[in-house]
């Protein structure tokens, strides 16, 4: 199966999840723009990013969206995604390798494990990546799906109303047009920051009591700002930058802040009207 054939699918894909979910039309072209947008910033649009492990962390980055795996006995304030995509794709009846499952933990337990395994061309190794491949529009319709899924459960986290109608007007604003319809890269910051940070709304994803995701990020933005992408943008460095002081020193985060930086200046654009 060629790579132009799977990511015309994943496009097709994307944009049905997308016309659905937001009951609005989205063309293929905006779907395209915005798939591409979100597996370059998370694996360069390289099949090799597929099955990785980060330098410096405790767990595997699975897929399109590297989604977060973690070994057997792992414990982790970062929200566990991997078994989220794949209970999903339980949903959906989707054939998965016979040991694979949305309960299986990793079968590696550090990084140099996991490359010792595809070094070897081991047979877990190889499955799991031919799952992934096969299985990309699957991951995109999951990151598409928990993108519109996250203003009800932020909301859901609110108990002030007013505080509720700010962020769903700031939601809202970074997502349509002054017209109603789809803003296709307010459509694609949502996607990817949700899958990048989060939603904002797991209380274990605290650092000194204060979140890093995209309720966070809502909160934070600057009404006065009157580009709702750079606003958005601005905020989003701020609360990143946040986090990395209130981070533990042995984490090291700060070696990520210019990584997320320049991921944060592809939200900056020119208005779409």
């Amino acid at each position: 199966m060629s790579s132009g054939y799977i990511w015309r699918v994943i496009v097709l894909v994307v944009f049905t999840t997308l016309s659905l979910l937001a009951d609005a039309k989205i063309t293929k072209e905006q779907a395209d723009y915005i798939a591409k947008k979100v597996w370059q910033n998370e694996g360069a649009l390289q099949d090799k990013y597929l099955v990785h492990w980060n330098d410096g962390e405790d767990f595997a980055s699975l897929g399109i969206g590297h989604f977060i795996w973690f070994p057997k006995g792992h414990t982790e304030k970062f929200r566990e995604v991997f078994p989220l995509v794949l209970g999903f794709m339980e949903e959906n009846n989707v054939t998965m390798p016979k040991w694979l499952s949305s309960k299986t933990p990793c079968p590696w337990n550090s990084k140099t494990e996991l490359f010792l395994a595809k070094a070897k061309n081991d047979k877990q190794y190889l499955e799991l990546f031919d799952f992934l491949k096969q299985n990309m529009p699957y991951q995109a319709m999951y990151m598409s799906k928990r993108a519109f899924d996250a203003l009800p459960l932020m909301l859901s986290t609110l108990k002030d109303e007013k505080k509720k109608e700010i962020i769903r007007h700031r939601y809202n604003q970074i997502l349509y047009n002054r017209d109603g319809s789809i803003n296709e890269h307010g459509l694609y910051i949502l996607i990817d920051y949700v899958n990048f940070k989060g939603e904002g709304t797991l209380e274990s994803e605290r650092y000194n009591s204060q979140g890093w995701g995209l309720l966070q990020v809502l909160e934070n933005m600057d009404d006065k700002e009157k580009d709702r992408f750079k606003a958005f943008s601005k905020s989003a460095k701020e609360i990143l930058s946040r986090r990395i002081a209130n981070s533990p020193k042995a984490r090291g985060e700060e070696r990520w802040r210019i990584g997320w930086n320049k991921r944060l200046d592809t939200y900056l654009l020119k208005e779409y009207e």
